[in-house]
């Protein structure tokens, strides 16, 4: 039993910074465990979060993956901060969850230090780490069966039917995330120099928005390639896609194409049957019904039976339902390697 009281912390990280959140284990337990599991429905808002911190720092990664030491430098003093601000000063969390983009390829200096290193810094015994779109699928539906696509500067699917995960593309902008925003602004960029070549497929609407924005197209590849962050750049141009969209028949092309791999990353994870809530998160939907209307489309089609939703909650409060549900021994999400590992008694 967890004494009423008692707190956790969700961790989520991620390419363009991370943020920490405190709150009460008996508010968490409550919105994020019942009655969702079976129901079919989209959990509430996960908990009522009562103080967070959030950095603009990306965390650094390098050959060995995720610097767990960065990490701890910064996440060990701001939960003291909070715990003492929540009136907890001295107390210890009674489990705390990290999302971390990269998990599952780039986690195992994580999984290597972080349990030792936060039993011993702020006496946590129980610990899950687990990649940010299991986080955001946490935020977003809860313990319910279903499918999230999370989609921002990449994309990524992940469904559940409760008993093992299932995930489609999360490649990185070389090798998928079709239909996230890099690769919607890649193939925006594309026909814009299509345009400027005089070759077929191109929109001198999007050539001349790509030369507002980078200057003549003839340096764009010396702009683009030696970047690291080319990826973020590349989907910089997205909104600009989708503005054109309404009168431009290439750029709405190109969000049709992106809808129709949304959709298609989604029916690839969705438990069978096809039962269970579909639900969209991150910040490419923002771009709004130049993309949403195409994609609502094939969902329908590919998924008829399955009910789209909006996300109940974010992968910061994802992480804090796993470790509300970790602290008070609720049934979890699966647990699976590089997607959601946990530790301690």
């Amino acid at each position: 039993m967890i004494p009423g009281g008692a707190w956790v912390l969700g961790v989520d990280s991620g390419g363009s910074g991370f943020r920490v959140a405190l709150a009460a284990v008996d508010d968490a337990a409550r919105t994020a465990g019942g009655g969702t599991a079976g129901s079919g429905a989209a959990a509430g808002p996960p908990v009522r979060t009562a103080a967070a911190r959030s950095f603009d720092t990306p965390v650094p990664t390098g050959p060995g993956g995720i610097d767990a030491g960065w990490l701890l430098e910064r996440l060990v003093p701001v939960a003291r901060t909070l715990l003492a601000e929540a009136g907890a000063d001295g107390r210890r969390p009674a489990a705390v969850a990290v999302g971390a983009a990269g998990m599952a390829g780039l986690g195992d200096r994580l999984r290597a230090v972080l349990p030792g290193a936060l039993r011993d810094a702020l006496g946590v015994r129980r610990l899950a780490l687990a990649s940010d779109a299991v986080t955001a699928y946490a935020g977003a539906l809860g313990r319910a069966p279903g499918t999230v696509v999370a989609a921002g500067t990449g994309l990524v699917a992940l469904g559940t039917d409760l008993l093992r995960w299932r995930r489609a593309d999360g490649w990185g902008h070389l090798l998928g995330d079709c239909g996230g925003g890099a690769w919607i602004g890649r193939a925006g960029l594309e026909a814009a120099l299509r345009a400027h070549d005089g070759r077929r497929g191109g929109s001198p609407g999007l050539l001349a928005r790509a030369e507002a924005l980078f200057g003549p197209v003839a340096g764009l590849p010396g702009q683009l390639y030696p970047r690291p962050d080319r990826a973020a750049v590349l989907a910089s141009f997205a909104p600009e896609v989708a503005r054109r969209a309404a009168d431009d028949p290439v750029a709405a092309d190109v969000l049709a194409r992106a809808a129709r791999h949304i959709a298609e990353a989604a029916a690839a994870v969705h438990p069978a049957g096809g039962v269970g809530d579909v639900a969209l998160t991150g910040g490419l939907f923002r771009i709004g019904d130049p993309l949403l209307v195409p994609l609502r489309d094939e969902l329908a089609r590919r998924l008829p039976d399955a009910r789209p939703v909006s996300a109940a909650g974010d992968p910061l409060s994802g992480a804090l339902a796993i470790a509300a549900a970790l602290a008070a021994d609720a049934p979890a999400l699966p647990r699976e390697p590089g997607l959601l590992d946990t530790y301690g008694d």
